[in-house]
């Protein structure tokens, strides 16, 4: 029997090509796609698809376009995109989508995330179980999938992209900016020049210094991945060497913004939530903001501090739209420099949040890293992940070892210490790995804290 459980993944598809996804299984989840849409009563008569820069894209978002014509989908297909550019598309037409992409992985790896019209999220809570046990159901009778003629529509989006995003923050009164773009060879190369440059749009107060800007999905360079500071290393030496006034990074698929200032020194994704969350509650005051749980302490007290509400949430893009829907916020930030939008469907885009910092920073005269130390008010550690052999049996020993502490269990473990510090253990879902993520006032007391619990996790 065909098992897809090492390629499915909580949130979406994500593999080795070929040896976990091929075209077979391509095609085999696009008939499943469709198939689950229509049992759950969503719009299936036509889809939006794309696909990143990676070699394989084509071929499997063919196969996958295939499968869905078999179950009687027509697929719009906009071509090279980045993930919020799908969710642009999905979002304006109303269709549901896929986006062949493996986001920062690896050249080997590829993937599919899926969405329903809107860009509501397809996750292993809304429809990707199903998804997965259909697929495996015909990759064991492939006959099920029958040969159709293509039925695709071809578009082009990257304009439309381009002015939605553009129409969301005005640039057009800002100071001029100097701004080195890293867009590690992946699809940040495609959509920088039309969203921040004049390749479809007027031009910016902005000179935009580019970075391997050439879409090659064997990253030749370094991995699109900038969640890894050795992966930033090549940006803060150019913002440097540039005398920028700051540095922007965006991962493989160009869904996610990482931000530094002017020294080079990364300004954190917990500090760009409270930036653009502010200037969100400014535009619609009193609005719910959703931040996950191990972004800074300072996100909820700025969040409060100008008259929002902050909700917190568990980490993970399908429990943050979720919540977003729920309460209608005006916006979502992760630790991970994941930002959602209400004005972008509830969907995550790195490149509206880049615009509300450029709008931020070009609206007053300070430089970045005066300017962003309004928001980094704690220290922290940073995500550290640890080999265990029993998380749950580590998890329970940490906790025995902090009796005055108060715990939650949102998600993992989070402790909250006298002194005002905290940490969250939180086990993989995917891998026999525990996160920590510890914040303090200080550095020393961070350093310190952090160094007891991965004593304890590590012993």
């Amino acid at each position: 029997m065909t098992d897809l459980s090492q390629l499915v993944k909580a949130y979406d598809v994500r593999g080795v090509v070929p040896d976990q996804l091929n075209e077979t299984v391509a095609r085999a989840l696009g008939t499943a796609f469709v198939e689950m849409l229509r049992e759950s009563g969503d719009e299936a008569e036509r889809m939006v698809i794309a696909h990143d820069m990676r070699e394989t894209g084509p071929a499997l978002a063919a196969a996958f376009a295939a499968g869905a014509n078999s179950a009687g989908s027509v697929v719009v297909h906009i071509g090279l995109g980045s993930t919020d550019q799908l969710y642009y598309a999905s979002g304006v037409l109303g269709l549901p989508g896929a986006m062949f992409t493996a986001s920062h992985n690896p050249a080997q790896y590829n993937g599919i995330k899926l969405c329903r019209a809107g860009a509501r999220p397809v996750g292993q809570d809304s429809g990707l179980v199903i998804v997965r046990q259909r697929a495996e159901e015909l990759l064991n009778d492939l006959d099920a999938v029958g040969e159709v003629p293509t039925a695709i529509e071809r578009r082009d989006l990257l304009a439309d992209y381009a002015g939605h995003l553009r129409s969301l923050v005005d640039l057009s009164g800002i100071r001029p900016l100097k701004v080195v773009v890293d867009a590690g060879n992946g699809m940040g190369g495609f959509t920088v020049p039309a969203v921040l440059g004049d390749q479809v749009l007027p031009a910016l107060p902005l000179e935009i210094v580019p970075l391997y800007f050439e879409l090659d999905g064997s990253f030749p360079n370094h991995e699109a991945n900038p969640l890894d500071p050795a992966n930033l290393v090549d940006l803060q030496a150019a913002v440097r060497e540039h005398g920028a006034d700051l540095g922007l990074a965006f991962d493989g698929d160009a869904d996610r913004c990482f931000v530094v200032d002017e020294n080079g020194d990364p300004v954190s994704p917990s500090a760009v939530t409270a930036l653009v969350a502010k200037r969100e509650l400014a535009k619609f005051p009193g609005s719910t903001i959703i931040h996950n749980l191990i972004t800074s302490a300072a996100v909820p007290e700025i969040i409060k501090e100008n008259g929002g509400v902050p909700v917190r949430s568990r980490v993970g893009h399908s429990f943050i739209k979720a919540e977003m829907a729920r309460t209608n916020a005006v916006f979502g930030g992760e630790h991970s420099a994941h930002y959602y939008f209400r004005d972008f469907w509830f969907a995550d885009t790195g490149m509206l949040a880049a615009l509300h910092v450029l709008a931020a920073l070009g609206g007053q005269e300070r430089p970045l890293s005066a300017f962003a130390a309004e928001f980094e008010r704690y220290c922290a550690s940073g995500e550290i992940n640890s080999t265990v052999a029993d998380a749950a049996a580590k998890v329970a020993e940490v906790r025995a070892a902090f009796p005055d502490a108060t715990f939650d269990d949102l998600d993992g473990m989070t402790a909250h210490l006298a002194d005002g510090s905290w940490f969250n253990l939180r086990a993989s879902n995917t891998e026999p790995l525990l996160r920590l993520n510890v914040e303090a006032g200080k550095p020393d007391r961070m350093a310190a804290l952090r160094d007891e619990v991965l004593s304890i996790v590590r012993g």
